[in-house]
């Protein structure tokens, strides 16, 4: 089977926008594929989180991860951090990725930008260790979303590099990789853009919100003052909000508003109630999960462990072979 390898930052809850977006096509990938879902602990040290809220963080996604329904005995779970073979690589890379092309990455840029009083290292090599992350499995295949397509690029950049500089073939090119025929993207609740983290707690819809807490975010979601003519264009913000019924709700509930829209007999308070309560619905069976195996830390230890293990079997044995191409020895 072709190896898959996707990782999660552990900055905080997941949202609709991994579920619909990732999770589920996870769930499918893991029966096909030798799959490698990963915790990206290490990565989220860019941000300065303090110990508490790194552990706390990388829990959550574990939880939410097994609760989704991604299976420990079908896929490789596992926390980055608890792969130490991982940043060894990660320093073998770094030694052969340029200056120049890592401040040319788009999001290198932007997070200058956006935190310009935090520029540290591992903002400037993140492409570094993202490669690091899918080669140390030599993965062929990664789900990633446009905004990571040039770290892939990087990845294949770096592994091809250390090909040529040792003149083998070693690891493969690793290539984007959509499981499903059709992408999906789950709009935020903002008005704009998708749903992300980053965009702050009103704007995504967490698989572990409580009823009351998702009734209280749709019914703040941005809309306008309704259409103006019959069978108008929607707006964004409206549109979004289409959109998100669409994947959460029945197709004749879908139908029923989009027709009150195009006849300019919309109420949106009537059609927030009725999207929340779906939203609701669709989450449920995962919120119960979530919070079971929150409570259940014994066998969260040993899905973690489990995992390290799985994955240290892989990343060793890629570490090994790579310290001989290198050319180190023991005495």
């Amino acid at each position: 089977m072709e190896t898959v390898v996707s990782g999660i930052r552990s900055t905080g809850n997941l949202h609709l926008g991994n579920y619909y977006g990732a999770i589920q096509n996870f769930i499918k990938m893991q029966h096909e594929y030798n799959c490698y879902f990963f915790i990206a602990d290490l990565h989220s040290l860019t941000t300065h989180p303090t110990p508490g809220d790194l552990h706390g963080n990388v829990k959550q996604v574990l939880v939410e991860y097994l609760a989704a329904g991604i299976d420990p005995e079908q896929a490789t779970i596992y926390i980055q951090s608890d792969v130490p073979e991982v940043a060894e690589l990660y320093l073998y890379l770094n030694m052969n990725a340029y200056l120049g092309e890592l401040e040319r990455a788009t999001s290198f840029k932007d997070k200058v930008r956006a935190n310009p009083d935090n520029v540290n290292a591992g903002l400037l090599t993140y492409p570094v260790l993202m490669a690091a992350d899918i080669i140390i499995h030599k993965a062929t295949k990664v789900p990633v979303g446009k905004d990571q397509e040039q770290h892939l690029e990087m990845a294949r950049t770096f592994g091809n590099r250390f090909n040529r500089l040792y003149n083998t073939e070693y690891f493969p090119e690793p290539y984007a990789f959509n499981y499903s025929s059709q992408l999906v993207k789950i709009p935020g609740l903002d008005g704009k853009g998708k749903m992300g983290k980053s965009e702050g707690e009103a704007n995504a819809v967490y698989l572990s919100d409580s009823p009351e807490t998702i009734r209280k975010k749709v019914l703040k979601a941005v809309t306008d003052a309704g259409p103006t003519v019959e069978n108008q264009q929607k707006p964004q913000e409206i549109q979004n909000l289409f959109d998100l019924m669409k994947v959460v709700s029945t197709a004749d509930t879908y139908e029923y508003f989009d027709g009150l829209y195009n006849k300019m007999q919309i109420r949106y308070g009537d059609f927030k109630k009725q999207l929340a309560e779906d939203m609701i619905i669709a989450t449920a069976p995962i919120r119960d999960k979530i919070n079971d195996i929150a409570n259940d830390e014994a066998y969260l230890r040993q899905v973690a462990r489990y995992g390290a293990a799985k994955a240290r079997e892989s990343a060793s044995r890629t570490i090994k072979e790579v310290r001989e191409i290198i050319g180190f020895r023991n005495f």
